[in-house]
């Protein structure tokens, strides 16, 4: 309860700080009124629905939603405050300056008008994170993009030349909510008519019941060779029912259910091999590995690749994106907790057997950030987590895809990273520049 208390009272202290810029540009009662009374509601609201939070146990769209009034709410304010702050500074020292010089009234007449004028700028500046989130609620979050790769390879059998893979990732169907905006990505996805469908993890946020409501809905999907999947950090239970292992063992069960009930292939560190004319690529997929002691190891590249050729084409389903390129460093710094079962010994582009393309999820790229393609801008403040965080990537010759992610999680938006539906066309050759 003291912590509650705490959080509230400097949420409240900052709010009547920014507060001031509204004092300066009205004196009007009403705005005064209309102010506090939606801080209250926002404050009591979130307050209300987390005070008793349990994870994975009690999440709901309420839950999420609070969230984004809070966001929505006190994301401007802090951009009021900067500039208040900054302000304040400034007349600090111009008032240390007027009495040391004794400056006149005017002077004193043009600071207060300064201020008016910068509380001005503040609320214009403002209203542009306020219109974004209400945008990213309500619009963006169902903002679907398609974005299309064409890859490389020498080594590509001639058969699967053209040959196209829809990539998927992070429904977390525990959050979804209007069936006729899914349904639409899921037209959309179908639009692109690709051989084969990839799904990299994350269908639920915490328990495989979440997806009983959806399955008519995502079991429209249609490939030509199958639609393929594997499990995510989320799909394992363990945000439920922690180390409840006959829980966790049930959720899992219930979960690899599901998975038959939508049409996917699930791939538990095992691969399956697509033939055409004769040939074949392989599509391998591992069990969820991340670099961080909070999401289980259970991957292993060793069993998945058991069976394959030396000189096969490999295209491998890992969620977590670190599973990549990690170093030791970054591993000896993880310490192995009670889920992990299998760890592999060395990362996907280091593996002695070569994997051409791995797809991988995860990120969301934090469902928040800047991308301007034309201008080469990218940026997301879950980079400083994830180096990798979103799009294509090489490395020693070997590709990652970073998906962008079908849903969202926890935050009910998407602002600026847009939900991504990937398209990628195997080529035989070398790219021509």
């Amino acid at each position: 309860m003291l912590r509650w208390i705490i959080l509230v009272l400097i949420i409240l202290v900052l709010d009547f700080y920014a507060f001031q810029a509204v004092r300066t540009l009205t004196k009007n009662y009403m705005f005064y009124i209309v102010y506090w009374f939606a801080s209250a509601c926002v404050i009591g609201n979130f307050v209300y629905r987390y005070s008793n939070f349990v994870r994975g146990e009690s999440f709901t769209h309420e839950h999420g939603y609070a969230v984004a009034f809070l966001f929505m709410l006190f994301i401007p304010k802090l951009i009021l405050i900067l500039f208040m702050f900054g302000e304040d500074i400034v007349r600090g020292a111009l008032s240390l300056v007027n009495k040391v010089y004794k400056s006149s009234p005017e002077d004193i007449a043009y600071s207060t008008s300064r201020r008016g004028f910068v509380s001005k700028i503040a609320l214009g500046l403002a209203a542009i994170p306020f219109t974004s989130i209400i945008y990213g609620v309500f619009k963006g979050k169902y903002n679907y993009k398609v974005i299309k790769h064409a890859l490389y390879f020498e080594d590509l059998p001639a058969a699967f030349d053209g040959y196209t893979i829809t990539q998927i990732s992070d429904v977390h169907s525990g959050s979804l909510e209007s069936k006729e905006k899914i349904s639409y990505g899921i037209d959309l996805i179908n639009e692109q008519e690709s051989d084969a469908i990839l799904f990299t993890g994350d269908l639920v946020n915490t328990k495989a019941e979440e997806m009983n409501s959806w399955i008519d809905t995502f079991k429209q999907l249609k490939a030509k060779d199958g639609k393929f999947a594997v499990m995510g950090n989320h799909d394992y239970g363990y945000y439920a029912y922690g180390s409840d292992e006959d829980s966790n063992k049930e959720n899992q069960r219930q979960l690899e259910e599901v998975h038959r009930k939508l049409g996917f292939d699930l791939i538990m560190n095992d691969n399956r091999r697509i033939e055409r004319n004769g040939q074949a690529i392989n599509i391998l997929g591992v069990e969820n590995w991340g670099a961080s002691k909070h999401f289980p190891k259970r991957g292993s590249l060793k069993e998945a690749t058991k069976t394959i050729g030396e000189n096969d084409f490999n295209v491998l389903m890992s969620h977590d994106p670190s599973h990549f390129d990690y170093t030791e460093m970054e591993l000896n710094k993880t310490d192995l907790n009670k889920h992990d079962i299998i760890t592999d010994e060395t990362n996907i582009v280091d593996f002695e057997k070569h994997i051409h393309l791995t797809l991988a999820g995860h990120t969301h790229g934090m469902q928040f950030g800047i991308e301007v393609p034309s201008l080469g801008i990218k940026w997301s403040p879950v980079k400083y987590r994830y180096p990798k965080w979103a799009g294509m990537y090489e490395v020693a010759g070997k590709f990652l895809h970073v998906n962008r992610g079908f849903g969202y999680l926890a935050f009910p938006g998407r602002i600026g990273i847009w939900p991504e539906i990937t398209v990628i066309t195997l080529k035989k050759g070398t790219k021509v520049a």
